[in-house]
């Protein structure tokens, strides 16, 4: 993990020495852009966008005894039943505005079909923002309700931020991380790490990296240079699930920025960022810890301007609960067994000493105004601590964007994806096989 950090303050330096001066760029300041509204914005304001996409895999077989089934990472998420497949990932409707100089509020409701209003495997859109800012108090602006925790730059980045139509696989396994019915009896699994196993009907959807509680966050200008931070208190669990939000989180995040240029959500800059996460999630009666940490930098420069670029490092660290989504679906037609639940259900391994870390890099470059080339590695080591079950997922990601509007483009990206079981198995090295590639497209369209 030093080699990681020590990479990304070297990186970070190069990148400050190359900077040039040019107008604008994406935001780096997600507390002021999420957190209020402008100050002229009225009180009452309507925006949303829509996430028409199209995801396309060959769908091939992996190999599960003398039975034959396509393993999940072959098919479209959240469902699991296709491997192409045309969707609305997201389709949110926003409410914003200023009471008053000192009070924000935001209101954002999900109707698309993703891990957010995957309930139980049932669509159930929802509320996924839902907070007011209070700045009455110099050096503490006080945010309270339903909260975009601090953490990893992914995860807080907003919708015209998107660079890829798909997500890493650190960011989508150790932060979207999937809630379960606290309630419901779950058996352990006679392999090795005992991990709880969990069935599609006691999975309760992800938050969105949203939480309830109450974040204090402000930022600080001297000159070009910017610091922001971010510290919450909040509860762990499902929202649109109703009672299961029982377990305490606490999260942080302290960023330093030097600023080029522009403001609001576009700007140029380079900012570096440390972040930490601690939550304690319960199954049955039992509460377990549960640590995300990381670290990274950024530099952003000209955004929608001839030659605008990008680049991004971020390193991710998780330690206890950590869960492995089911290799295959439920209804994939294979023969009940102690063998297919394995792999039918999610692996949820709690106890303490489990790890997981990946990290990735990524870098985009504007051609002309409009059209912007990308290019993004992903690398995810899920539970090194535990030979048998771990697994390395590695990415190469090759994007291309066309920008009608700062706030609207249309997204294109082919994902060369593999898995590997370093202590190998017949199923293991069956699915890693199988791996495909995937072809994603996706238009963003504000209103």
């Amino acid at each position: 993990m030093n080699d990681y950090y020590k990479y990304s303050r070297r990186v970070f330096i190069v990148a400050a020495v190359i900077t040039m001066s040019s107008p604008l760029a994406h935001a780096a300041n997600w507390f002021s852009v999420q957190g209020i509204s402008p100050a002229n914005a009225p009180i009452f304001g309507v925006s949303g966008f829509i996430e028409p996409s199209i995801y396309a895999m060959s769908g091939t077989d992996a190999i599960v005894g003398k039975q034959s089934a396509v393993p999940n990472i072959n098919r479209v998420a959240p469902n699991d039943t296709q491997s192409t497949m045309a969707t609305i990932v997201r389709a949110r409707l926003m409410l914003r505005g200023n009471l008053n100089k000192y009070i924000s509020y935001f209101f954002g409701g999900e109707f698309g079909s993703d891990g957010f209003t995957d309930i139980r495997k049932k669509y159930q859109p929802g509320l996924i923002d839902g907070h007011v800012t209070f700045s009455y108090i110099p050096g503490a602006r006080i945010e309270v309700g339903l909260i975009r925790a601090p953490s990893a730059e992914d995860a807080m980045q907003g919708f015209m931020a998107n660079n890829f139509v798909v997500l890493p696989t650190v960011i989508g396994q150790l932060m979207q991380q999937t809630f379960y019915d606290s309630a419901a009896n779950y058996h352990q699994a006679n392999i090795s790490g005992k991990p709880y196993l969990i069935g599609g009907s006691n999975t309760l959807g992800v938050n969105a990296y949203r939480y309830p509680g109450v974040q204090a966050m402000d930022w600080f200008r001297w000159g070009h240079w910017e610091l922001a931070y971010g510290a919450m208190v909040g509860i762990y669990g499902s929202v649109a699930a109703g009672n299961q939000s029982n377990s305490p989180l606490v999260a942080g995040r302290l960023q330093g920025s030097y600023i080029f240029g522009g403001k609001g959500p576009f700007r140029s800059d380079v900012t570096a960022w440390v972040w930490y996460q601690h939550a304690q999630p319960q199954l049955g009666d039992q509460s377990y810890g549960m640590t995300r940490d990381g670290i990274g930098f950024q530099y952003l420069q000209g955004y929608m301007h001839q030659w605008g670029r990008r680049l991004r490092f971020e390193y991710i660290h998780g330690s206890g609960w950590i869960s492995a989504p089911s290799a295959f679906s439920s209804n994939a037609g294979l023969t009940p067994s102690a063998a297919t639940s394995n792999l039918t259900n999610t692996q949820l391994y709690t106890g303490s000493n489990n790890k997981a870390n990946g990290y990735d890099i990524e870098a985009g470059l504007f051609f002309t105004k409009r059209i912007e080339a990308d290019i993004r590695y992903d690398y995810y080591d899920r539970l090194p601590n535990n030979p048998a079950q771990q697994r390395i997922f590695k990415t190469w990601a090759l994007g291309l964007q066309y920008h009608i509007t700062p706030l609207t483009k249309i997204m294109a990206g082919y994902y060369f994806r593999s898995l590997t079981a370093p202590l190998s198995s017949s199923v293991p090295d069956s699915i890693s096989n199988a791996v495909d590639n995937e072809l994603a497209m996706q238009a963003m369209i504000s209103f």
